[in-house]
């Protein structure tokens, strides 16, 4: 059954209301049948991922998830160094592109993963990203999120993603002193996201841009708990957007 508690998706006079949620699946490593089932729970538009299967395989991974959410691979994974987007039916994509951040020798290689949607006549850019763990590289991302944001060149836009940094870090203060920290602007659920099995520190986000309205944001608390410390050692976050809607040629 789907959460109701946050506005359901659906398409209104002049604009559209998007549910999207924000998950790290750590490689789908763990309970792939509570996963699914958390995901289904959420009922969203749009499924940005962190951590998605990078290596053997990893395209039938990912169309499995997608199978067993009852959704449709958007773009990334692998090409996009583990950021995954994953879309209803509802969207329909104008474009995808995964893009290769510069590596720091010696760390993970990281990525974003991006597309424009229209979704009920509004158009959407939309970028998933795992930043990283070292503070200097972090920050160096955190810029380069915002100049790729730019770069889509849409009136609207969605980012989620594992920024590996609490709401008080220099990282999490660059993206939010430019886009809504949708969390803290209406806030919903719960606040913690990691780890799963004994929450103590908000790390995952969804932001958006300053235009569209947030009617709520947060971490699910009518999932069965044990279904969410099973499926993934992050907490999902949940948000539920209102875009306005753009003509056809925008």
């Amino acid at each position: 059954m789907a959460i109701t508690t946050l506005p359901e998706s659906r398409t209104e006079s002049g604009s559209a209301v998007i549910r999207v949620l924000s998950y790290n699946i750590r490689s789908m490593r763990d309970d792939r049948a509570a996963l699914a089932r958390v995901i289904r729970a959420c009922d969203p538009d749009l499924l940005l991922i962190q951590e998605a299967p990078r290596f053997f395989r990893w395209r039938k991974a990912a169309a499995r998830l997608a199978v067993d959410t009852g959704l449709v691979t958007l773009g990334g994974g692998a090409t996009a160094a583990g950021p995954l987007l994953l879309c209803s039916l509802r969207a329909t994509v104008e474009r995808t592109e995964d893009i290769l951040l510069p590596r720091t020798p010696g760390l993970h290689q990281r990525g974003f993963a991006t597309a424009v949607v229209r979704i009920g006549g509004a158009r959407l850019g939309v970028l998933s990203c795992h930043l990283s763990l070292q503070p200097g590289e972090r920050h160096a991302q955190a810029g380069l999120l915002l100049d790729r944001l730019g770069a889509l060149d849409v009136p609207h836009a969605v980012v989620a993603g594992d920024l590996n940094d609490r709401p008080d870090g220099r990282s999490f203060r660059r993206l939010a002193a430019e886009l809504q920290d949708c969390r803290a602007v209406k806030p919903w659920g719960g606040e913690h996201t990691y780890p799963a099995a004994d929450p103590d520190r908000r790390i995952d986000a969804v932001f958006a841009t300053p235009e569209v309205e947030v009617l709520g944001c947060g971490v699910p608390q009518d999932i069965p708990q044990a279904d969410l410390r099973a499926a993934s050692d992050h907490l999902p976050v949940l948000a539920a957007l209102r875009v306005r809607t753009t003509p056809s040629g925008a």
